[in-house]
C-alpha cells in the first residue's frame, strides 16, 4: 500500500508497527515534510513541545529512545473517520538515568492528508511524566 492510499486507522496501525520497530527514522516516514505536532508538557522534559519537520519527529523519537526505555504501550481503541484518528490507550516506560515509572492513559489526534499524518497531538499525564522525569536519581544539570 502505497502512502497516498492510506486511510488514517491504517496511518495509526503503521504508526503502532514503527514504534514496534524503535526505529526514529522509519517513524518519521510516516509524517509529512511539514507537521503540525504538540506533545505538551514541561519544558525541562528533553523530548517534549512542538516540532513542525519530519526531520523534527525522527529527533523527538531519538530523543525519548535516548531517555526512556517502553514498557508498555498499548492502543485500546481507535476511533477513526475522514482525514482523523484517535487512538486510546495506555502507556508504561521508565526514565533511564533514575528508573523511575511513567504511567498514563493517553489520547493521540492525528490528521493524516494523502496518507501521510500532518497534524499529531499526544495527550497524556504530562504530570506524572514531568515527576517521573525529576524523580532522584536523575544527574542534575550544574
Amino acid at each position: 500500500m502505497t502512502a497516498e492510499q492510506r486511510t488514517p486507522r491504517e496511518a495509526v496501525e503503521a504508526y503502532v508497527r514503527a514504534l514496534e520497530s524503535g526505529h526514529s527514522d522509519r517513524i518519521a516516514e510516516l509524517f509529512a515534510e511539514k507537521v503540525d505536532w504538540c506533545v505538551p508538557g514541561a519544558e525541562e522534559v528533553p523530548w517534549l513541545g512542538t516540532r513542525s519537520t519530519r526531520e523534527d519527529v525522527a529527533d523527538f523519537f531519538t530523543v525519548l529512545y535516548h531517555h526512556v526505555a517502553k514498557e508498555e504501550f498499548v492502543i485500546e481503541q481507535v476511533l477513526a473517520d475522514d482525514q482523523h484518528a484517535v487512538a486510546l490507550g495506555h502507556l508504561r516506560s521508565r526514565v533511564r538515568a533514575n528508573n523511575a515509572l511513567m504511567e498514563s492513559w493517553f489520547a493521540i489526534h492525528m490528521t493524516v492528508t494523502d496518507g501521510q499524518i500532518t497534524r499529531y497531538r499526544f495527550y497524556e499525564d504530562s504530570l506524572a511524566i514531568m515527576r517521573a522525569w525529576q524523580a532522584p536519581g536523575r544527574p542534575q544539570p550544574a
